[in-house]
């Protein structure tokens, strides 16, 4: 069983997912970020994959993926740098990243590099649900990779069904149709979203990210879904604090107080 699978399978409530740009702070960093999380009890983790042009980031994204590719960070390099992650690292692992490098890397030779490396998925915020399901739905498959789609408060139901219907792992339920960033608290709108997906009962479970960062948007999460998705606050961590393991015990404390 595919890794994602597993977790999700096993775990219904509470799963805690870490986003991190590769390359970010340090360009050699991504294997010792991947497993202080799994060491301090971070489920799933999702590695960024540094793009020009990252539309669906917000500005502390954008900035980490700017520097990662300053230090001389590549999808060549980033594989390298996973070559042995499995070797210490038993959680799921999700590449997340834009077409375009993907492309000019070759889909299939992507599949490949990622099944080698272990990787379990990929969730990429610019394929259209339909060129998924016409060009890339088999290939993944037949790796046994997930790809990840997301959906917004702005997703009609059909949509949602579709997806549902034609992916495997889980659903990235995206807080609101603006980027990624920190929020204090999830209003009354935006739990009114959860809500309405929640009752759809969907056959795939559903994480929530954007805007997660604090304990209030964590719990408010697990309410309505598996889990939740923390990108922007942990990559605003990673810059500011001396140490990886610091920033991670900073945010897993802003999680829980």
């Amino acid at each position: 069983m595919n890794r994602i699978n597993q977790l999700l399978y096993n775990n219904t409530k509470g799963i805690l997912s870490i986003y991190f740009t590769a390359g970010y702070p340090n360009l050699n960093d991504t294997a010792d970020i991947i497993r202080e999380l799994q060491k301090k009890g971070v489920q799933m983790v999702e590695i960024g994959i540094p793009f020009s042009d990252p539309m669906a980031d917000g500005p502390v994204i954008q900035n980490a993926s700017t520097q990662a590719l300053a230090n001389g960070m590549s999808l060549k390099l980033l594989f390298e740098q996973l070559r042995d992650i499995r070797q210490h690292v038993k959680i799921p692992l999700i590449l997340m990243g834009y077409l375009n490098p993907i492309m000019q890397y070759g889909f299939e030779n992507f599949c490949r590099k990622c099944v080698e490396c272990g990787i379990d998925g990929m969730i990429i915020p610019d394929l259209p649900f339909k060129d998924y399901q016409e060009k890339y739905q088999l290939m993944s498959e037949r790796y046994n990779l997930k790809i990840i789609m997301l959906i917004t408060p702005e997703t009609s139901e059909e949509r949602i069904r579709l997806i549902d219907e034609h992916t495997d792992g889980f659903i990235y339920m995206v807080s609101s149709a603006a980027t990624t960033g920190a929020q204090t608290d999830f209003d009354a709108e935006k739990r009114k979203y959860f809500k309405r997906i929640e009752t759809m009962k969907l056959n795939n479970p559903r994480l929530v990210g954007f805007g997660i960062s604090n304990k209030a948007t964590f719990k408010a999460a697990c309410e309505y879904a598996s889990g939740a998705i923390v990108g922007s606050k942990f990559v605003s961590l990673l810059g500011e604090e001396e140490t990886i393991p610091v920033a991670v015990d900073k945010l897993l404390a802003q999680l829980k107080d």
